[in-house]
C-alpha cells in the first residue's frame, strides 16, 4: 500500500490541507473478558524503523499534535473513510517505543462489530495512521531514499487491510486468546529471543495461563511466575 496522499478536508476546515498515511500491522495478546466491549490496544506507529515507504517516524514526532487535541480528537476509521467512524480512541500516548493507542470499537454499530470480529481472527489486521506533515520538520536521506519525520499532526488512525511497517503491532483484543505460536513469535520480536528460547517459553507462559484460568486463587503465584521466567529469559 503506497504512501499516498489523501484529501482531509473531510476532517478540517482548511481545504487545501493534505494528510498522508502510514499502515501499521496487528498482534493479538492474549486477554479474556466476559463482556466484548470491543477494546483493543497496541501501537500506531514504531519509532525509528524505516516503513516500506522509505518514512521513518522520530520519537517526539507526535507529542505536540496529541498533546493539543487529546486522544478523542484523533478519528478512529474503517479504511479511512471519513464517513465511516467505528468508534473512538481513549488513549493516545508516545513512549519509548513508538504511539501507543487504547481505543473502542462501536459495538452498537454494525461495522463496529464486524471490524471486532475481524480483528480477533486476525482477518483485518493492519492499521494506518492519517497525518499532515510540517515541510520544515522532515529530513531527507537522498542516498538512503529515507524521509524522516520529526513533528507530524495526526489526524487519524484507521483499521485497514494492508500494512506496510510490520514491526508495529496491537498488543490486545478483548475476547482473543493467544495461541502458542503467536506467544511464541511475540516473544522473539518483544524478547528478543532465539527460536529455541521463544518456543520453551511460549510453551510455559500458555501452560501458566491455563492454570490461571483453572484455578483463580493462584492468580498472583502464576503471575509471580510469569515474571521470573521473563526476568530469567532477559538475564
Amino acid at each position: 500500500m503506497s504512501n499516498e496522499q489523501i484529501d482531509v478536508e473531510e476532517y478540517i476546515a482548511d481545504q487545501e490541507a493534505k494528510s498522508e498515511k502510514i499502515d501499521i500491522a496487528f498482534e493479538y495478546k492474549a486477554e479474556t473478558s466476559e463482556d466484548d466491549d470491543g477494546t483493543f490496544s497496541g501501537y500506531g506507529s514504531i519509532f525509528g524503523n524505516k516503513d516500506l515507504g522509505g518514512d521513518v517516524i522520530e520519537a517526539g514526532a507526535f507529542a505536540k499534535s496529541i498533546g493539543r487535541k487529546g486522544a478523542k480528537a484523533v478519528k478512529l476509521l474503517y479504511q479511512h473513510k471519513s464517513d465511516e467512524p467505528i468508534g473512538v480512541f481513549d488513549e493516545i500516548i508516545e513512549d519509548d517505543r513508538g504511539l501507543k493507542v487504547k481505543g473502542r470499537l462501536a459495538m452498537g454499530t454494525q461495522r463496529g462489530r464486524e471490524v471486532y470480529e475481524l480483528m480477533k481472527m486476525g482477518a483485518l489486521d493492519g492499521l494506518s495512521i492519517g497525518y499532515r506533515v510540517d515541510p520544515k520538520q522532515v529530513d531527507y536521506d537522498e542516498k538512503g531514499k529515507t524521509r524522516r519525520l520529526k513533528s507530524v499532526d495526526l489526524m487519524e488512525i484507521s483499521a485497514v487491510t494492508f500494512p506496510m511497517n510490520p514491526r508495529a503491532r496491537v498488543q490486545a483484543v478483548k475476547g482473543t486468546e493467544r495461541s502458542v505460536r503467536e506467544w511464541e513469535q511475540f516473544l522473539r520480536d518483544e524478547g528478543n529471543l532465539s527460536r529455541t528460547e521463544a518456543k520453551a517459553a511460549a510453551s510455559a507462559v500458555t501452560k501458566a495461563l491455563e492454570q490461571r484460568d483453572a484455578v483463580k486463587e493462584e492468580t498472583p503465584k502464576v503471575l509471580e511466575a510469569l515474571a521470573s521466567l521473563t526476568n530469567i529469559l532477559k538475564s
